[in-house]
């Protein structure tokens, strides 16, 4: 935002560093916050710490900062839009008068539009993973939290200016999946209904069902053993035959996978998520197995299978560490079947190689955190330099009341029970407030809020805290909720619907703010001006909850300005114009917040 000024004072601090053999370290902006004038302020601090190490200087490190940051001071003189500049501590401190601060904002806003916020083209390729369920089985809440958390980090990096890559990796492997079709063939096939959610969920009673016949029972009698045995033969032969390429099974196992993903899809596209790439695990399988032959071969993986045990990497011992950190971990089992993390390898290989991926984020619950971390040091090991920027984003399990979730027992809340029960709600309510607006416009709104508490339920949690799903909780509108951000972006649409002010670009570029601003007006700007940085932020940590908080904040402000400023009733023409651009202003980044945290911008509620 004030780009122009930061390079012209940069470029004089790099001239007298230069010429005065002071060895500068990269200068950190950051704004001050607003105490009569605003500003943005720099440390000499570290600059002052590297020349001491280098055995220059001769003061003590507080004093010599303060030093420089006065000398600078006085090489830089006046700078137009700079109101003073002040040497305090060691920090360079330059202020705007709160007319102009407040103009430049509200300017650069307008005329961004929904571009306000995004960050400067990064020379960086990220690929963020997400949205993978296990096939065979229904999507639950649990799942929602996964896909919110990365379709929102997807969003965060891509318009702070990374190339952005959302891929799906969903586990269509293993006993469970089999489980599934050994039931539905045995005892339900040609049974299946014919919605696209009603069959997905469907597939997932049946893995109850099943888990129900093959689990042990106590006190079963000798007659039940036996029929528990057959019945687990029965599925471990088909698994068998899966795995020889058996062509019914292998076309049974498409078919059923598929109604998993027609839901998957289904799924996706309400909340807004566009894959760019899917990847399955069954397709990584045979090829992790050259991997490990690779990696045997390159001494990184040791084989014991000759002395009857599995290929191993000794990950502390490789990579030199004295103490235990990642420990020794298989990657092929003795029998020559893969695990969870030899088809990660595999998969990263396909990332790094063929999508030319920096950076792979994974966004995975924190129990695997472990897993993941050995992951990207075999990758290490391995010779990708990408490891270093591989990222797990973990998140905590969700639970409910009654205690842990479990597809085993049928103890789950479906994610498109909790939608639909949710837009109900809220069409119950607009119905009785918004009798004049037609029915297909209502269930449109109510649709936009409901989909908006839910979401905003699961990112304003921090990520890695455990979260205790109650759906009446997730669905309050009250305090800090989706809602209630959704309905500051309504109250300025309504300011700017009765004023006639909006889409008038002749106003655009004229916002002028000298007067004596109110304290709601003051504290609105300072949250505006903030989102640029709040951008930078949560994608560089990897943190859509910075994105929220700082939604609900701007939102906060904004409900305060709304009640202590009547903008419309403003005598002074030119006063009320400022205020009503402050408005449009306020609008565009609220929209553009909420944009990013994949929660749409209802006209009205």
């Amino acid at each position: 935002m004030f780009t122009k000024e930061q390079q012209l004072i940069e470029a004089k601090i790099k001239e007298f560093c230069a010429a005065n053999d002071i060895p500068l370290a990269e200068l950190k902006w950051q704004p001050i916050p607003f105490s009569g004038e605003w500003g943005f302020a720099t440390s000499f601090f570290q600059t002052a710490a590297n020349e001491a190490r280098a055995g220059k200087g001769g003061k003590p490190v507080p004093q010599r900062a303060q030093e420089m940051a006065e000398q600078v001071k006085g090489q830089i003189g006046s700078v137009d839009g700079i109101s003073r500049i002040d040497a305090v501590k060691g920090y360079l401190n330059l202020y705007f008068s709160t007319a102009a601060y407040a103009s430049r904002v509200v300017d650069e806003v307008l005329a961004s539009g929904l571009n306000f916020g995004r960050g400067a083209k990064k020379n960086e390729r990220v690929m963020v993973e997400y949205a993978q369920p296990n096939t065979n089985h229904s999507f639950h809440i649990g799942h929602a939290r996964n896909t919110i958390l990365g379709e929102v980090l997807a969003r965060l990096v891509e318009f702070a200016g990374y190339e952005t890559i959302r891929a799906s990796y969903p586990g269509d492997l293993g006993l469970g999946v089999i489980t599934v079709m050994w039931i539905y063939e045995k005892l339900y096939k040609g049974q299946e209904p014919e919605g696209v959610h009603e069959r997905g969920q469907w597939l997932a009673k049946l893995y109850v069902e099943a888990t129900a016949l093959l689990e042990k029972k106590d006190n079963e009698t000798p007659e039940e053993t036996a029929q528990r045995e057959a019945y687990d033969a029965e599925r471990r032969e088909m698994y068998r035959k899966w795995d020889a390429g058996d062509e019914y099974v292998r076309k049974l196992w498409h078919e059923t996978r598929e109604w998993s993903l027609e839901e998957l899809r289904e799924v996706l596209k309400m909340l807004d998520v566009k894959m760019d790439v899917w990847f399955y695990e069954s397709e990584v399988d045979e090829p992790s197995k050259v991997i490990v032959d690779e990696l045997i071969a390159r001494d990184i993986a040791t084989d014991e299978r000759p002395t009857g045990g599995a290929v191993i990497v000794k990950i502390d011992e490789k990579l030199g560490l004295t103490k235990e950190k990642y420990r020794t971990n298989v990657i092929l089992r003795k029998d020559g079947t893969t695990l969870y993390l030899t088809k990660d390898l595999a998969l990263a290989k396909v990332k790094f190689e063929k999508y030319q991926v920096d950076r792979s984020i994974y966004v995975v619950d924190s129990r695997q955190a472990l897993h993941l971390q050995q992951a990207f040091a075999i990758l290490k090991l391995w010779g990708f330099p990408q490891s270093e920027k591989c990222y797990h984003l973990g998140y905590g399990f969700v639970s409910l009341p009654e205690g842990a979730m479990s597809a085993r027992r049928g103890r789950v809340v479906l994610f498109k029970d909790v939608a639909d029960e949710a837009v109900k709600r809220v069409l119950a309510v607009e119905s009785e407030k918004s009798g004049d607006v037609p029915a297909d416009e209502r269930e449109k709104i109510a649709y936009q809020i409901g989909m908006g508490a839910l979401t905003y339920s699961m990112l304003s949690v921090d990520n890695n805290k455990d979260i205790v799903f109650d759906i009446n909780e997730a669905l309050s509108f009250d305090g800090r909720t989706g809602p209630y951000i959704q309905n500051a972006y309504v109250r300025a649409n309504s300011i700017l619907k009765k004023s006639k002010v909006e889409g008038q670009k002749s106003d655009r570029g004229l916002s002028t703010f000298d007067y004596e601003l109110t304290k709601h007006e003051i504290e609105l700007i300072e949250q505006i001006s903030r989102f640029p940085q709040t951008v930078e932020q949560a994608a560089n940590e990897y943190r859509p909850l910075v994105m929220a908080a700082y939604a609900y904040d701007l939102a906060n402000a904004f409900h305060s300005f709304y009640h202590a400023v009547n903008v419309m009733q403003t005598e002074d023409e030119k006063t009320r114009n400022a205020r009503l651009q402050l408005v449009m202003a306020a609008k565009q980044t609220i929209e553009n917040a909420l944009r990013l945290l994949d929660i749409q911008s209802p006209d009205v509620m």
